[in-house]
């Protein structure tokens, strides 16, 4: 029987934005074979370096883990879009050394995940949905830097990708600046399925979902 089990943040527990709507467990539990079981273990707010705290709890057959981890490690970097410098180059330099340290983490917490042995892909982080043009433009190159962290971390260690970027493209996919909405969660879900039935874990290389 296959289980998978989600690991992260909100992307993956926004049952508390959707309302009446299904959240993203709820969409993949449908989509799911009748045989077939779908677990959430991630945990709104959780940053990258809490996701081992989570895979204490993973059920004992789980059998596919996948991680959507980082946003809320960019969040609380979310000062450099106002930082007062004299020069480009300052912020560059700033937003190297968060990357840097986001890497760090973002790399401990996969190897833990990877100590289980387990069929395991990972999420970039999507972009959020401003209304104003400009906050929009400046969030979504900053956070390059955190998704070419976990893009070449998943290649490093032959993992496939869903890239939210791409799944989550409209606006109606999202709750709220930066939740996914029911429509979100099921194009999510969608994706995690499709994931599992196609990739070949055993390659060990990194594929990319979208």
């Amino acid at each position: 029987m296959t289980h998978i089990v989600l690991l992260g943040d909100s992307i993956f527990d926004n049952k508390a934005y959707v309302g009446n709507e299904p959240d993203v467990v709820s969409h993949l539990q449908k989509l799911i074979p009748p045989d077939w079981q779908a677990t959430l273990k991630a945990v709104d707010g959780n940053m990258a370096e809490d996701v081992s705290r989570q895979l204490l709890e993973i059920p004992p057959d789980s059998t596919h883990l996948f991680v959507s981890a980082g946003g809320n490690n960019a969040i609380m970097n979310a000062d450099i879009l106002g930082l007062q410098v004299n020069s480009a180059a300052e912020v560059f330099d700033a937003l190297s050394n968060r990357a840097s340290d986001f890497e760090f983490h973002y790399q401990e917490m996969l190897k833990t995940v990877l100590n289980r042995n387990l069929p395991t892909a990972v999420c970039t982080i999507y972009y959020p949905n401003f209304p104003e043009p400009f906050m929009q433009k400046i969030a979504v190159t900053a956070l390059s830097a955190f998704n070419d962290v976990i893009i070449r971390q998943a290649i490093s260690f032959g993992l496939p990708v869903l890239d939210l970027r791409l799944i989550c493209s409209e606006t109606g996919d999202y709750a709220n600046e930066i939740e996914p909405s029911g429509k979100g969660g099921q194009k999510i879900a969608a994706k995690i399925l499709e994931l599992v039935e196609i990739h070949e874990f055993s390659n060990r290389k990194t594929q990319v979902f979208a």
